[in-house]
């Protein structure tokens, strides 16, 4: 799993380092976040983002190899809102949709 440098996170977590750092090693360790959601990168066709359950990551058999996740949210409404969120932006910035385009493009700025 890859984690967004400028991770979007929604409106119902707290806005706090340490609250969004404990939330990001539960999930990286698998604990159980049953009302976490993700959104990520979509990997297959062309859909714009994937809104998943923290709780999927749970299972052994899920590809999290190649997950880049921009957007964390608690509940599927908040989620849904975040993803709105990530789009607009990006539909701002650049006056497009793509999205996964502009997010690999600012990580590769940031490797310079």
């Amino acid at each position: 799993m890859i984690w967004y440098e400028n991770l979007y996170i929604g409106e119902s977590i707290p806005k706090k380092d340490a609250k969004i750092k404990r939330l990001k090693w539960k999930i990286n360790h698998n604990a159980c976040l049953a009302n976490a959601y993700l959104i990520v990168l979509c990997r297959y066709g062309t859909n714009l983002l994937e809104i998943i359950p923290a709780w999927e990551l749970r299972q052994k058999s899920y590809p999290k190899r190649n997950l880049y996740i921009v957007g964390l949210a608690k509940g599927y409404e908040d989620a849904l809102e975040t993803a709105a969120k990530i789009v607009t932006d990006v539909y701002k910035k650049t006056g497009g949709f793509q999205i996964k385009r502009f997010i690999l493009q600012q990580k590769a700025g940031e490797d310079l």
